[in-house]
């Protein structure tokens, strides 16, 4: 019977990402692992079929070779371990196996360490610029408990007779020496005659991580934080892999922020923008005087030097930049209203221009632009 796409059985598009990937195989695996299904030989199929698919399409090596060729890719000795079984590890094994063994050099590779982890946390732009503490929850691998992460239910562990411990075996062919990871311990170089039954062997276990994350103070969306051993348990006599944190910050009602910078809108009145004033306006650090001189016109940028954010890496503040906007007045009284249209009373004839230059730039622009229409 022909094999189902890989991509179809993860449910994940051809240009997933890594994450998108693993999360989609926790998902699948979850769903039919035989401890969830016990007795259901559909569902243990439905586990092995998206256990081979992510170990294909989570190596960037064999997912080149998906790609282009299929799974016709790991047929024939063309590449790895998509069954497991007679081909190559990978197709990157297959020239460091060959140049390994006629150079000399040691191709063999034991067990690989856990995987890494990854996990977003999204901050308020005042925990990102005054850092913080945050308790989080991670799925992951961890030791199992009943076996002390050996995966033996009575602690013996034995060396593999088959690669007698070098957890690789050698296969000749032709003029060429290669190796491959042993397919009777899967490349650990031990082997197991009770398995644990809580982890089947494993060594490892899902569960839920909880953890105390330590932000410090400046960081910025795309900024990422390791947490060395927070990852996956590995392998049993392996090392656990670490945990990346990604920081997104989340948009903030006054502030936007660029880099250390930060940007903010801050609205005057007619009267203040025309006649000048000195206004308050909110930093990180609570509210300061700026000073509007005389006929500020809307957009006109103000800089607060080193009333941004501290930057995580140089330590030096950014800047504050505030834009004036000017606010048109509504809800206007009677007595305001007269005293406004007595105001515009004052603006006509040709005197009018120079009070309004912007009025009067556009104006001419379109005296222009209908000039060169009609010639």
């Amino acid at each position: 019977m022909s094999k189902r796409d890989y991509y179809e059985v993860l449910g994940v598009a051809r240009n997933a990402s890594d994450d998108e990937l693993k999360k989609a195989y926790r998902r699948c695996a979850m769903k039919h692992h035989p401890d969830r299904n016990p007795g259901d030989k559909a569902a243990e199929a439905a586990f092995k079929e998206c256990k081979e698919a992510y170990e294909v399409l989570s190596d960037a090596t064999k997912r080149r070779a998906y790609d282009a060729h299929g799974h016709a890719a790991f047929e024939h000795g063309m590449g790895g371990g998509a069954g497991g079984g007679q081909g190559y590890a990978d197709m990157g094994d297959i020239f460091g196996d060959i140049f390994g063994n006629i150079f000399g050099g040691g191709g063999a590779r034991g067990p690989r360490r856990g995987a890494d982890i990854g996990y977003v946390m999204e901050l308020d732009l005042e925990e990102a610029v005054a850092g913080a503490e945050k308790r989080i929850e991670v799925p992951t691998l961890a030791p199992c408990e009943p076996c002390k992460g050996s995966g033996s239910a009575d602690g013996k562990i034995e060396t593999c007779a088959t690669c007698h411990g070098r957890g690789q075996v050698r296969m000749q062919r032709g003029i060429f020496t290669m190796q491959q990871p042993c397919p009777h311990c899967g490349g650990r170089g031990q082997t197991i005659a009770n398995p644990c039954t809580a982890c089947h062997g494993a060594g490892r276990v899902e569960e839920e991580k909880v953890l105390k994350v330590k932000i410090p103070a400046g960081v910025d969306s795309g900024d990422r934080i390791r947490l060395a051993g927070e990852g996956e348990a590995g392998p049993p006599g392996t090392p656990p892999g670490d945990l990346f944190v990604e920081v997104r910050v989340r948009p903030h009602e006054i502030f936007e922020r660029d880099g250390d910078d930060l940007h903010c809108e801050v609205p005057i009145r007619i009267s203040q923008a025309a006649l000048g004033d000195t206004i308050r306006v909110p930093t990180l650090d609570g509210e300061v005087e700026l000073r509007i001189p005389a006929e500020t016109q809307t957009g006109k940028l103000f800089r607060l030097r080193e009333k941004g954010v501290r930057s995580v890496r140089s330590r030096h503040p950014g800047d504050l930049y505030c834009k004036a906007v000017v606010e048109t007045p509504v809800n206007l009284t009677n007595e305001q209203r007269e005293l406004l249209e007595k105001f515009e009373a004052t603006f006509v004839g040709e005197g009018a221009r120079r009070h309004s230059p912007k009025s009067s730039t556009f104006l001419d622009g379109v005296k222009g632009f209908w000039d060169r229409m009609v010639s």
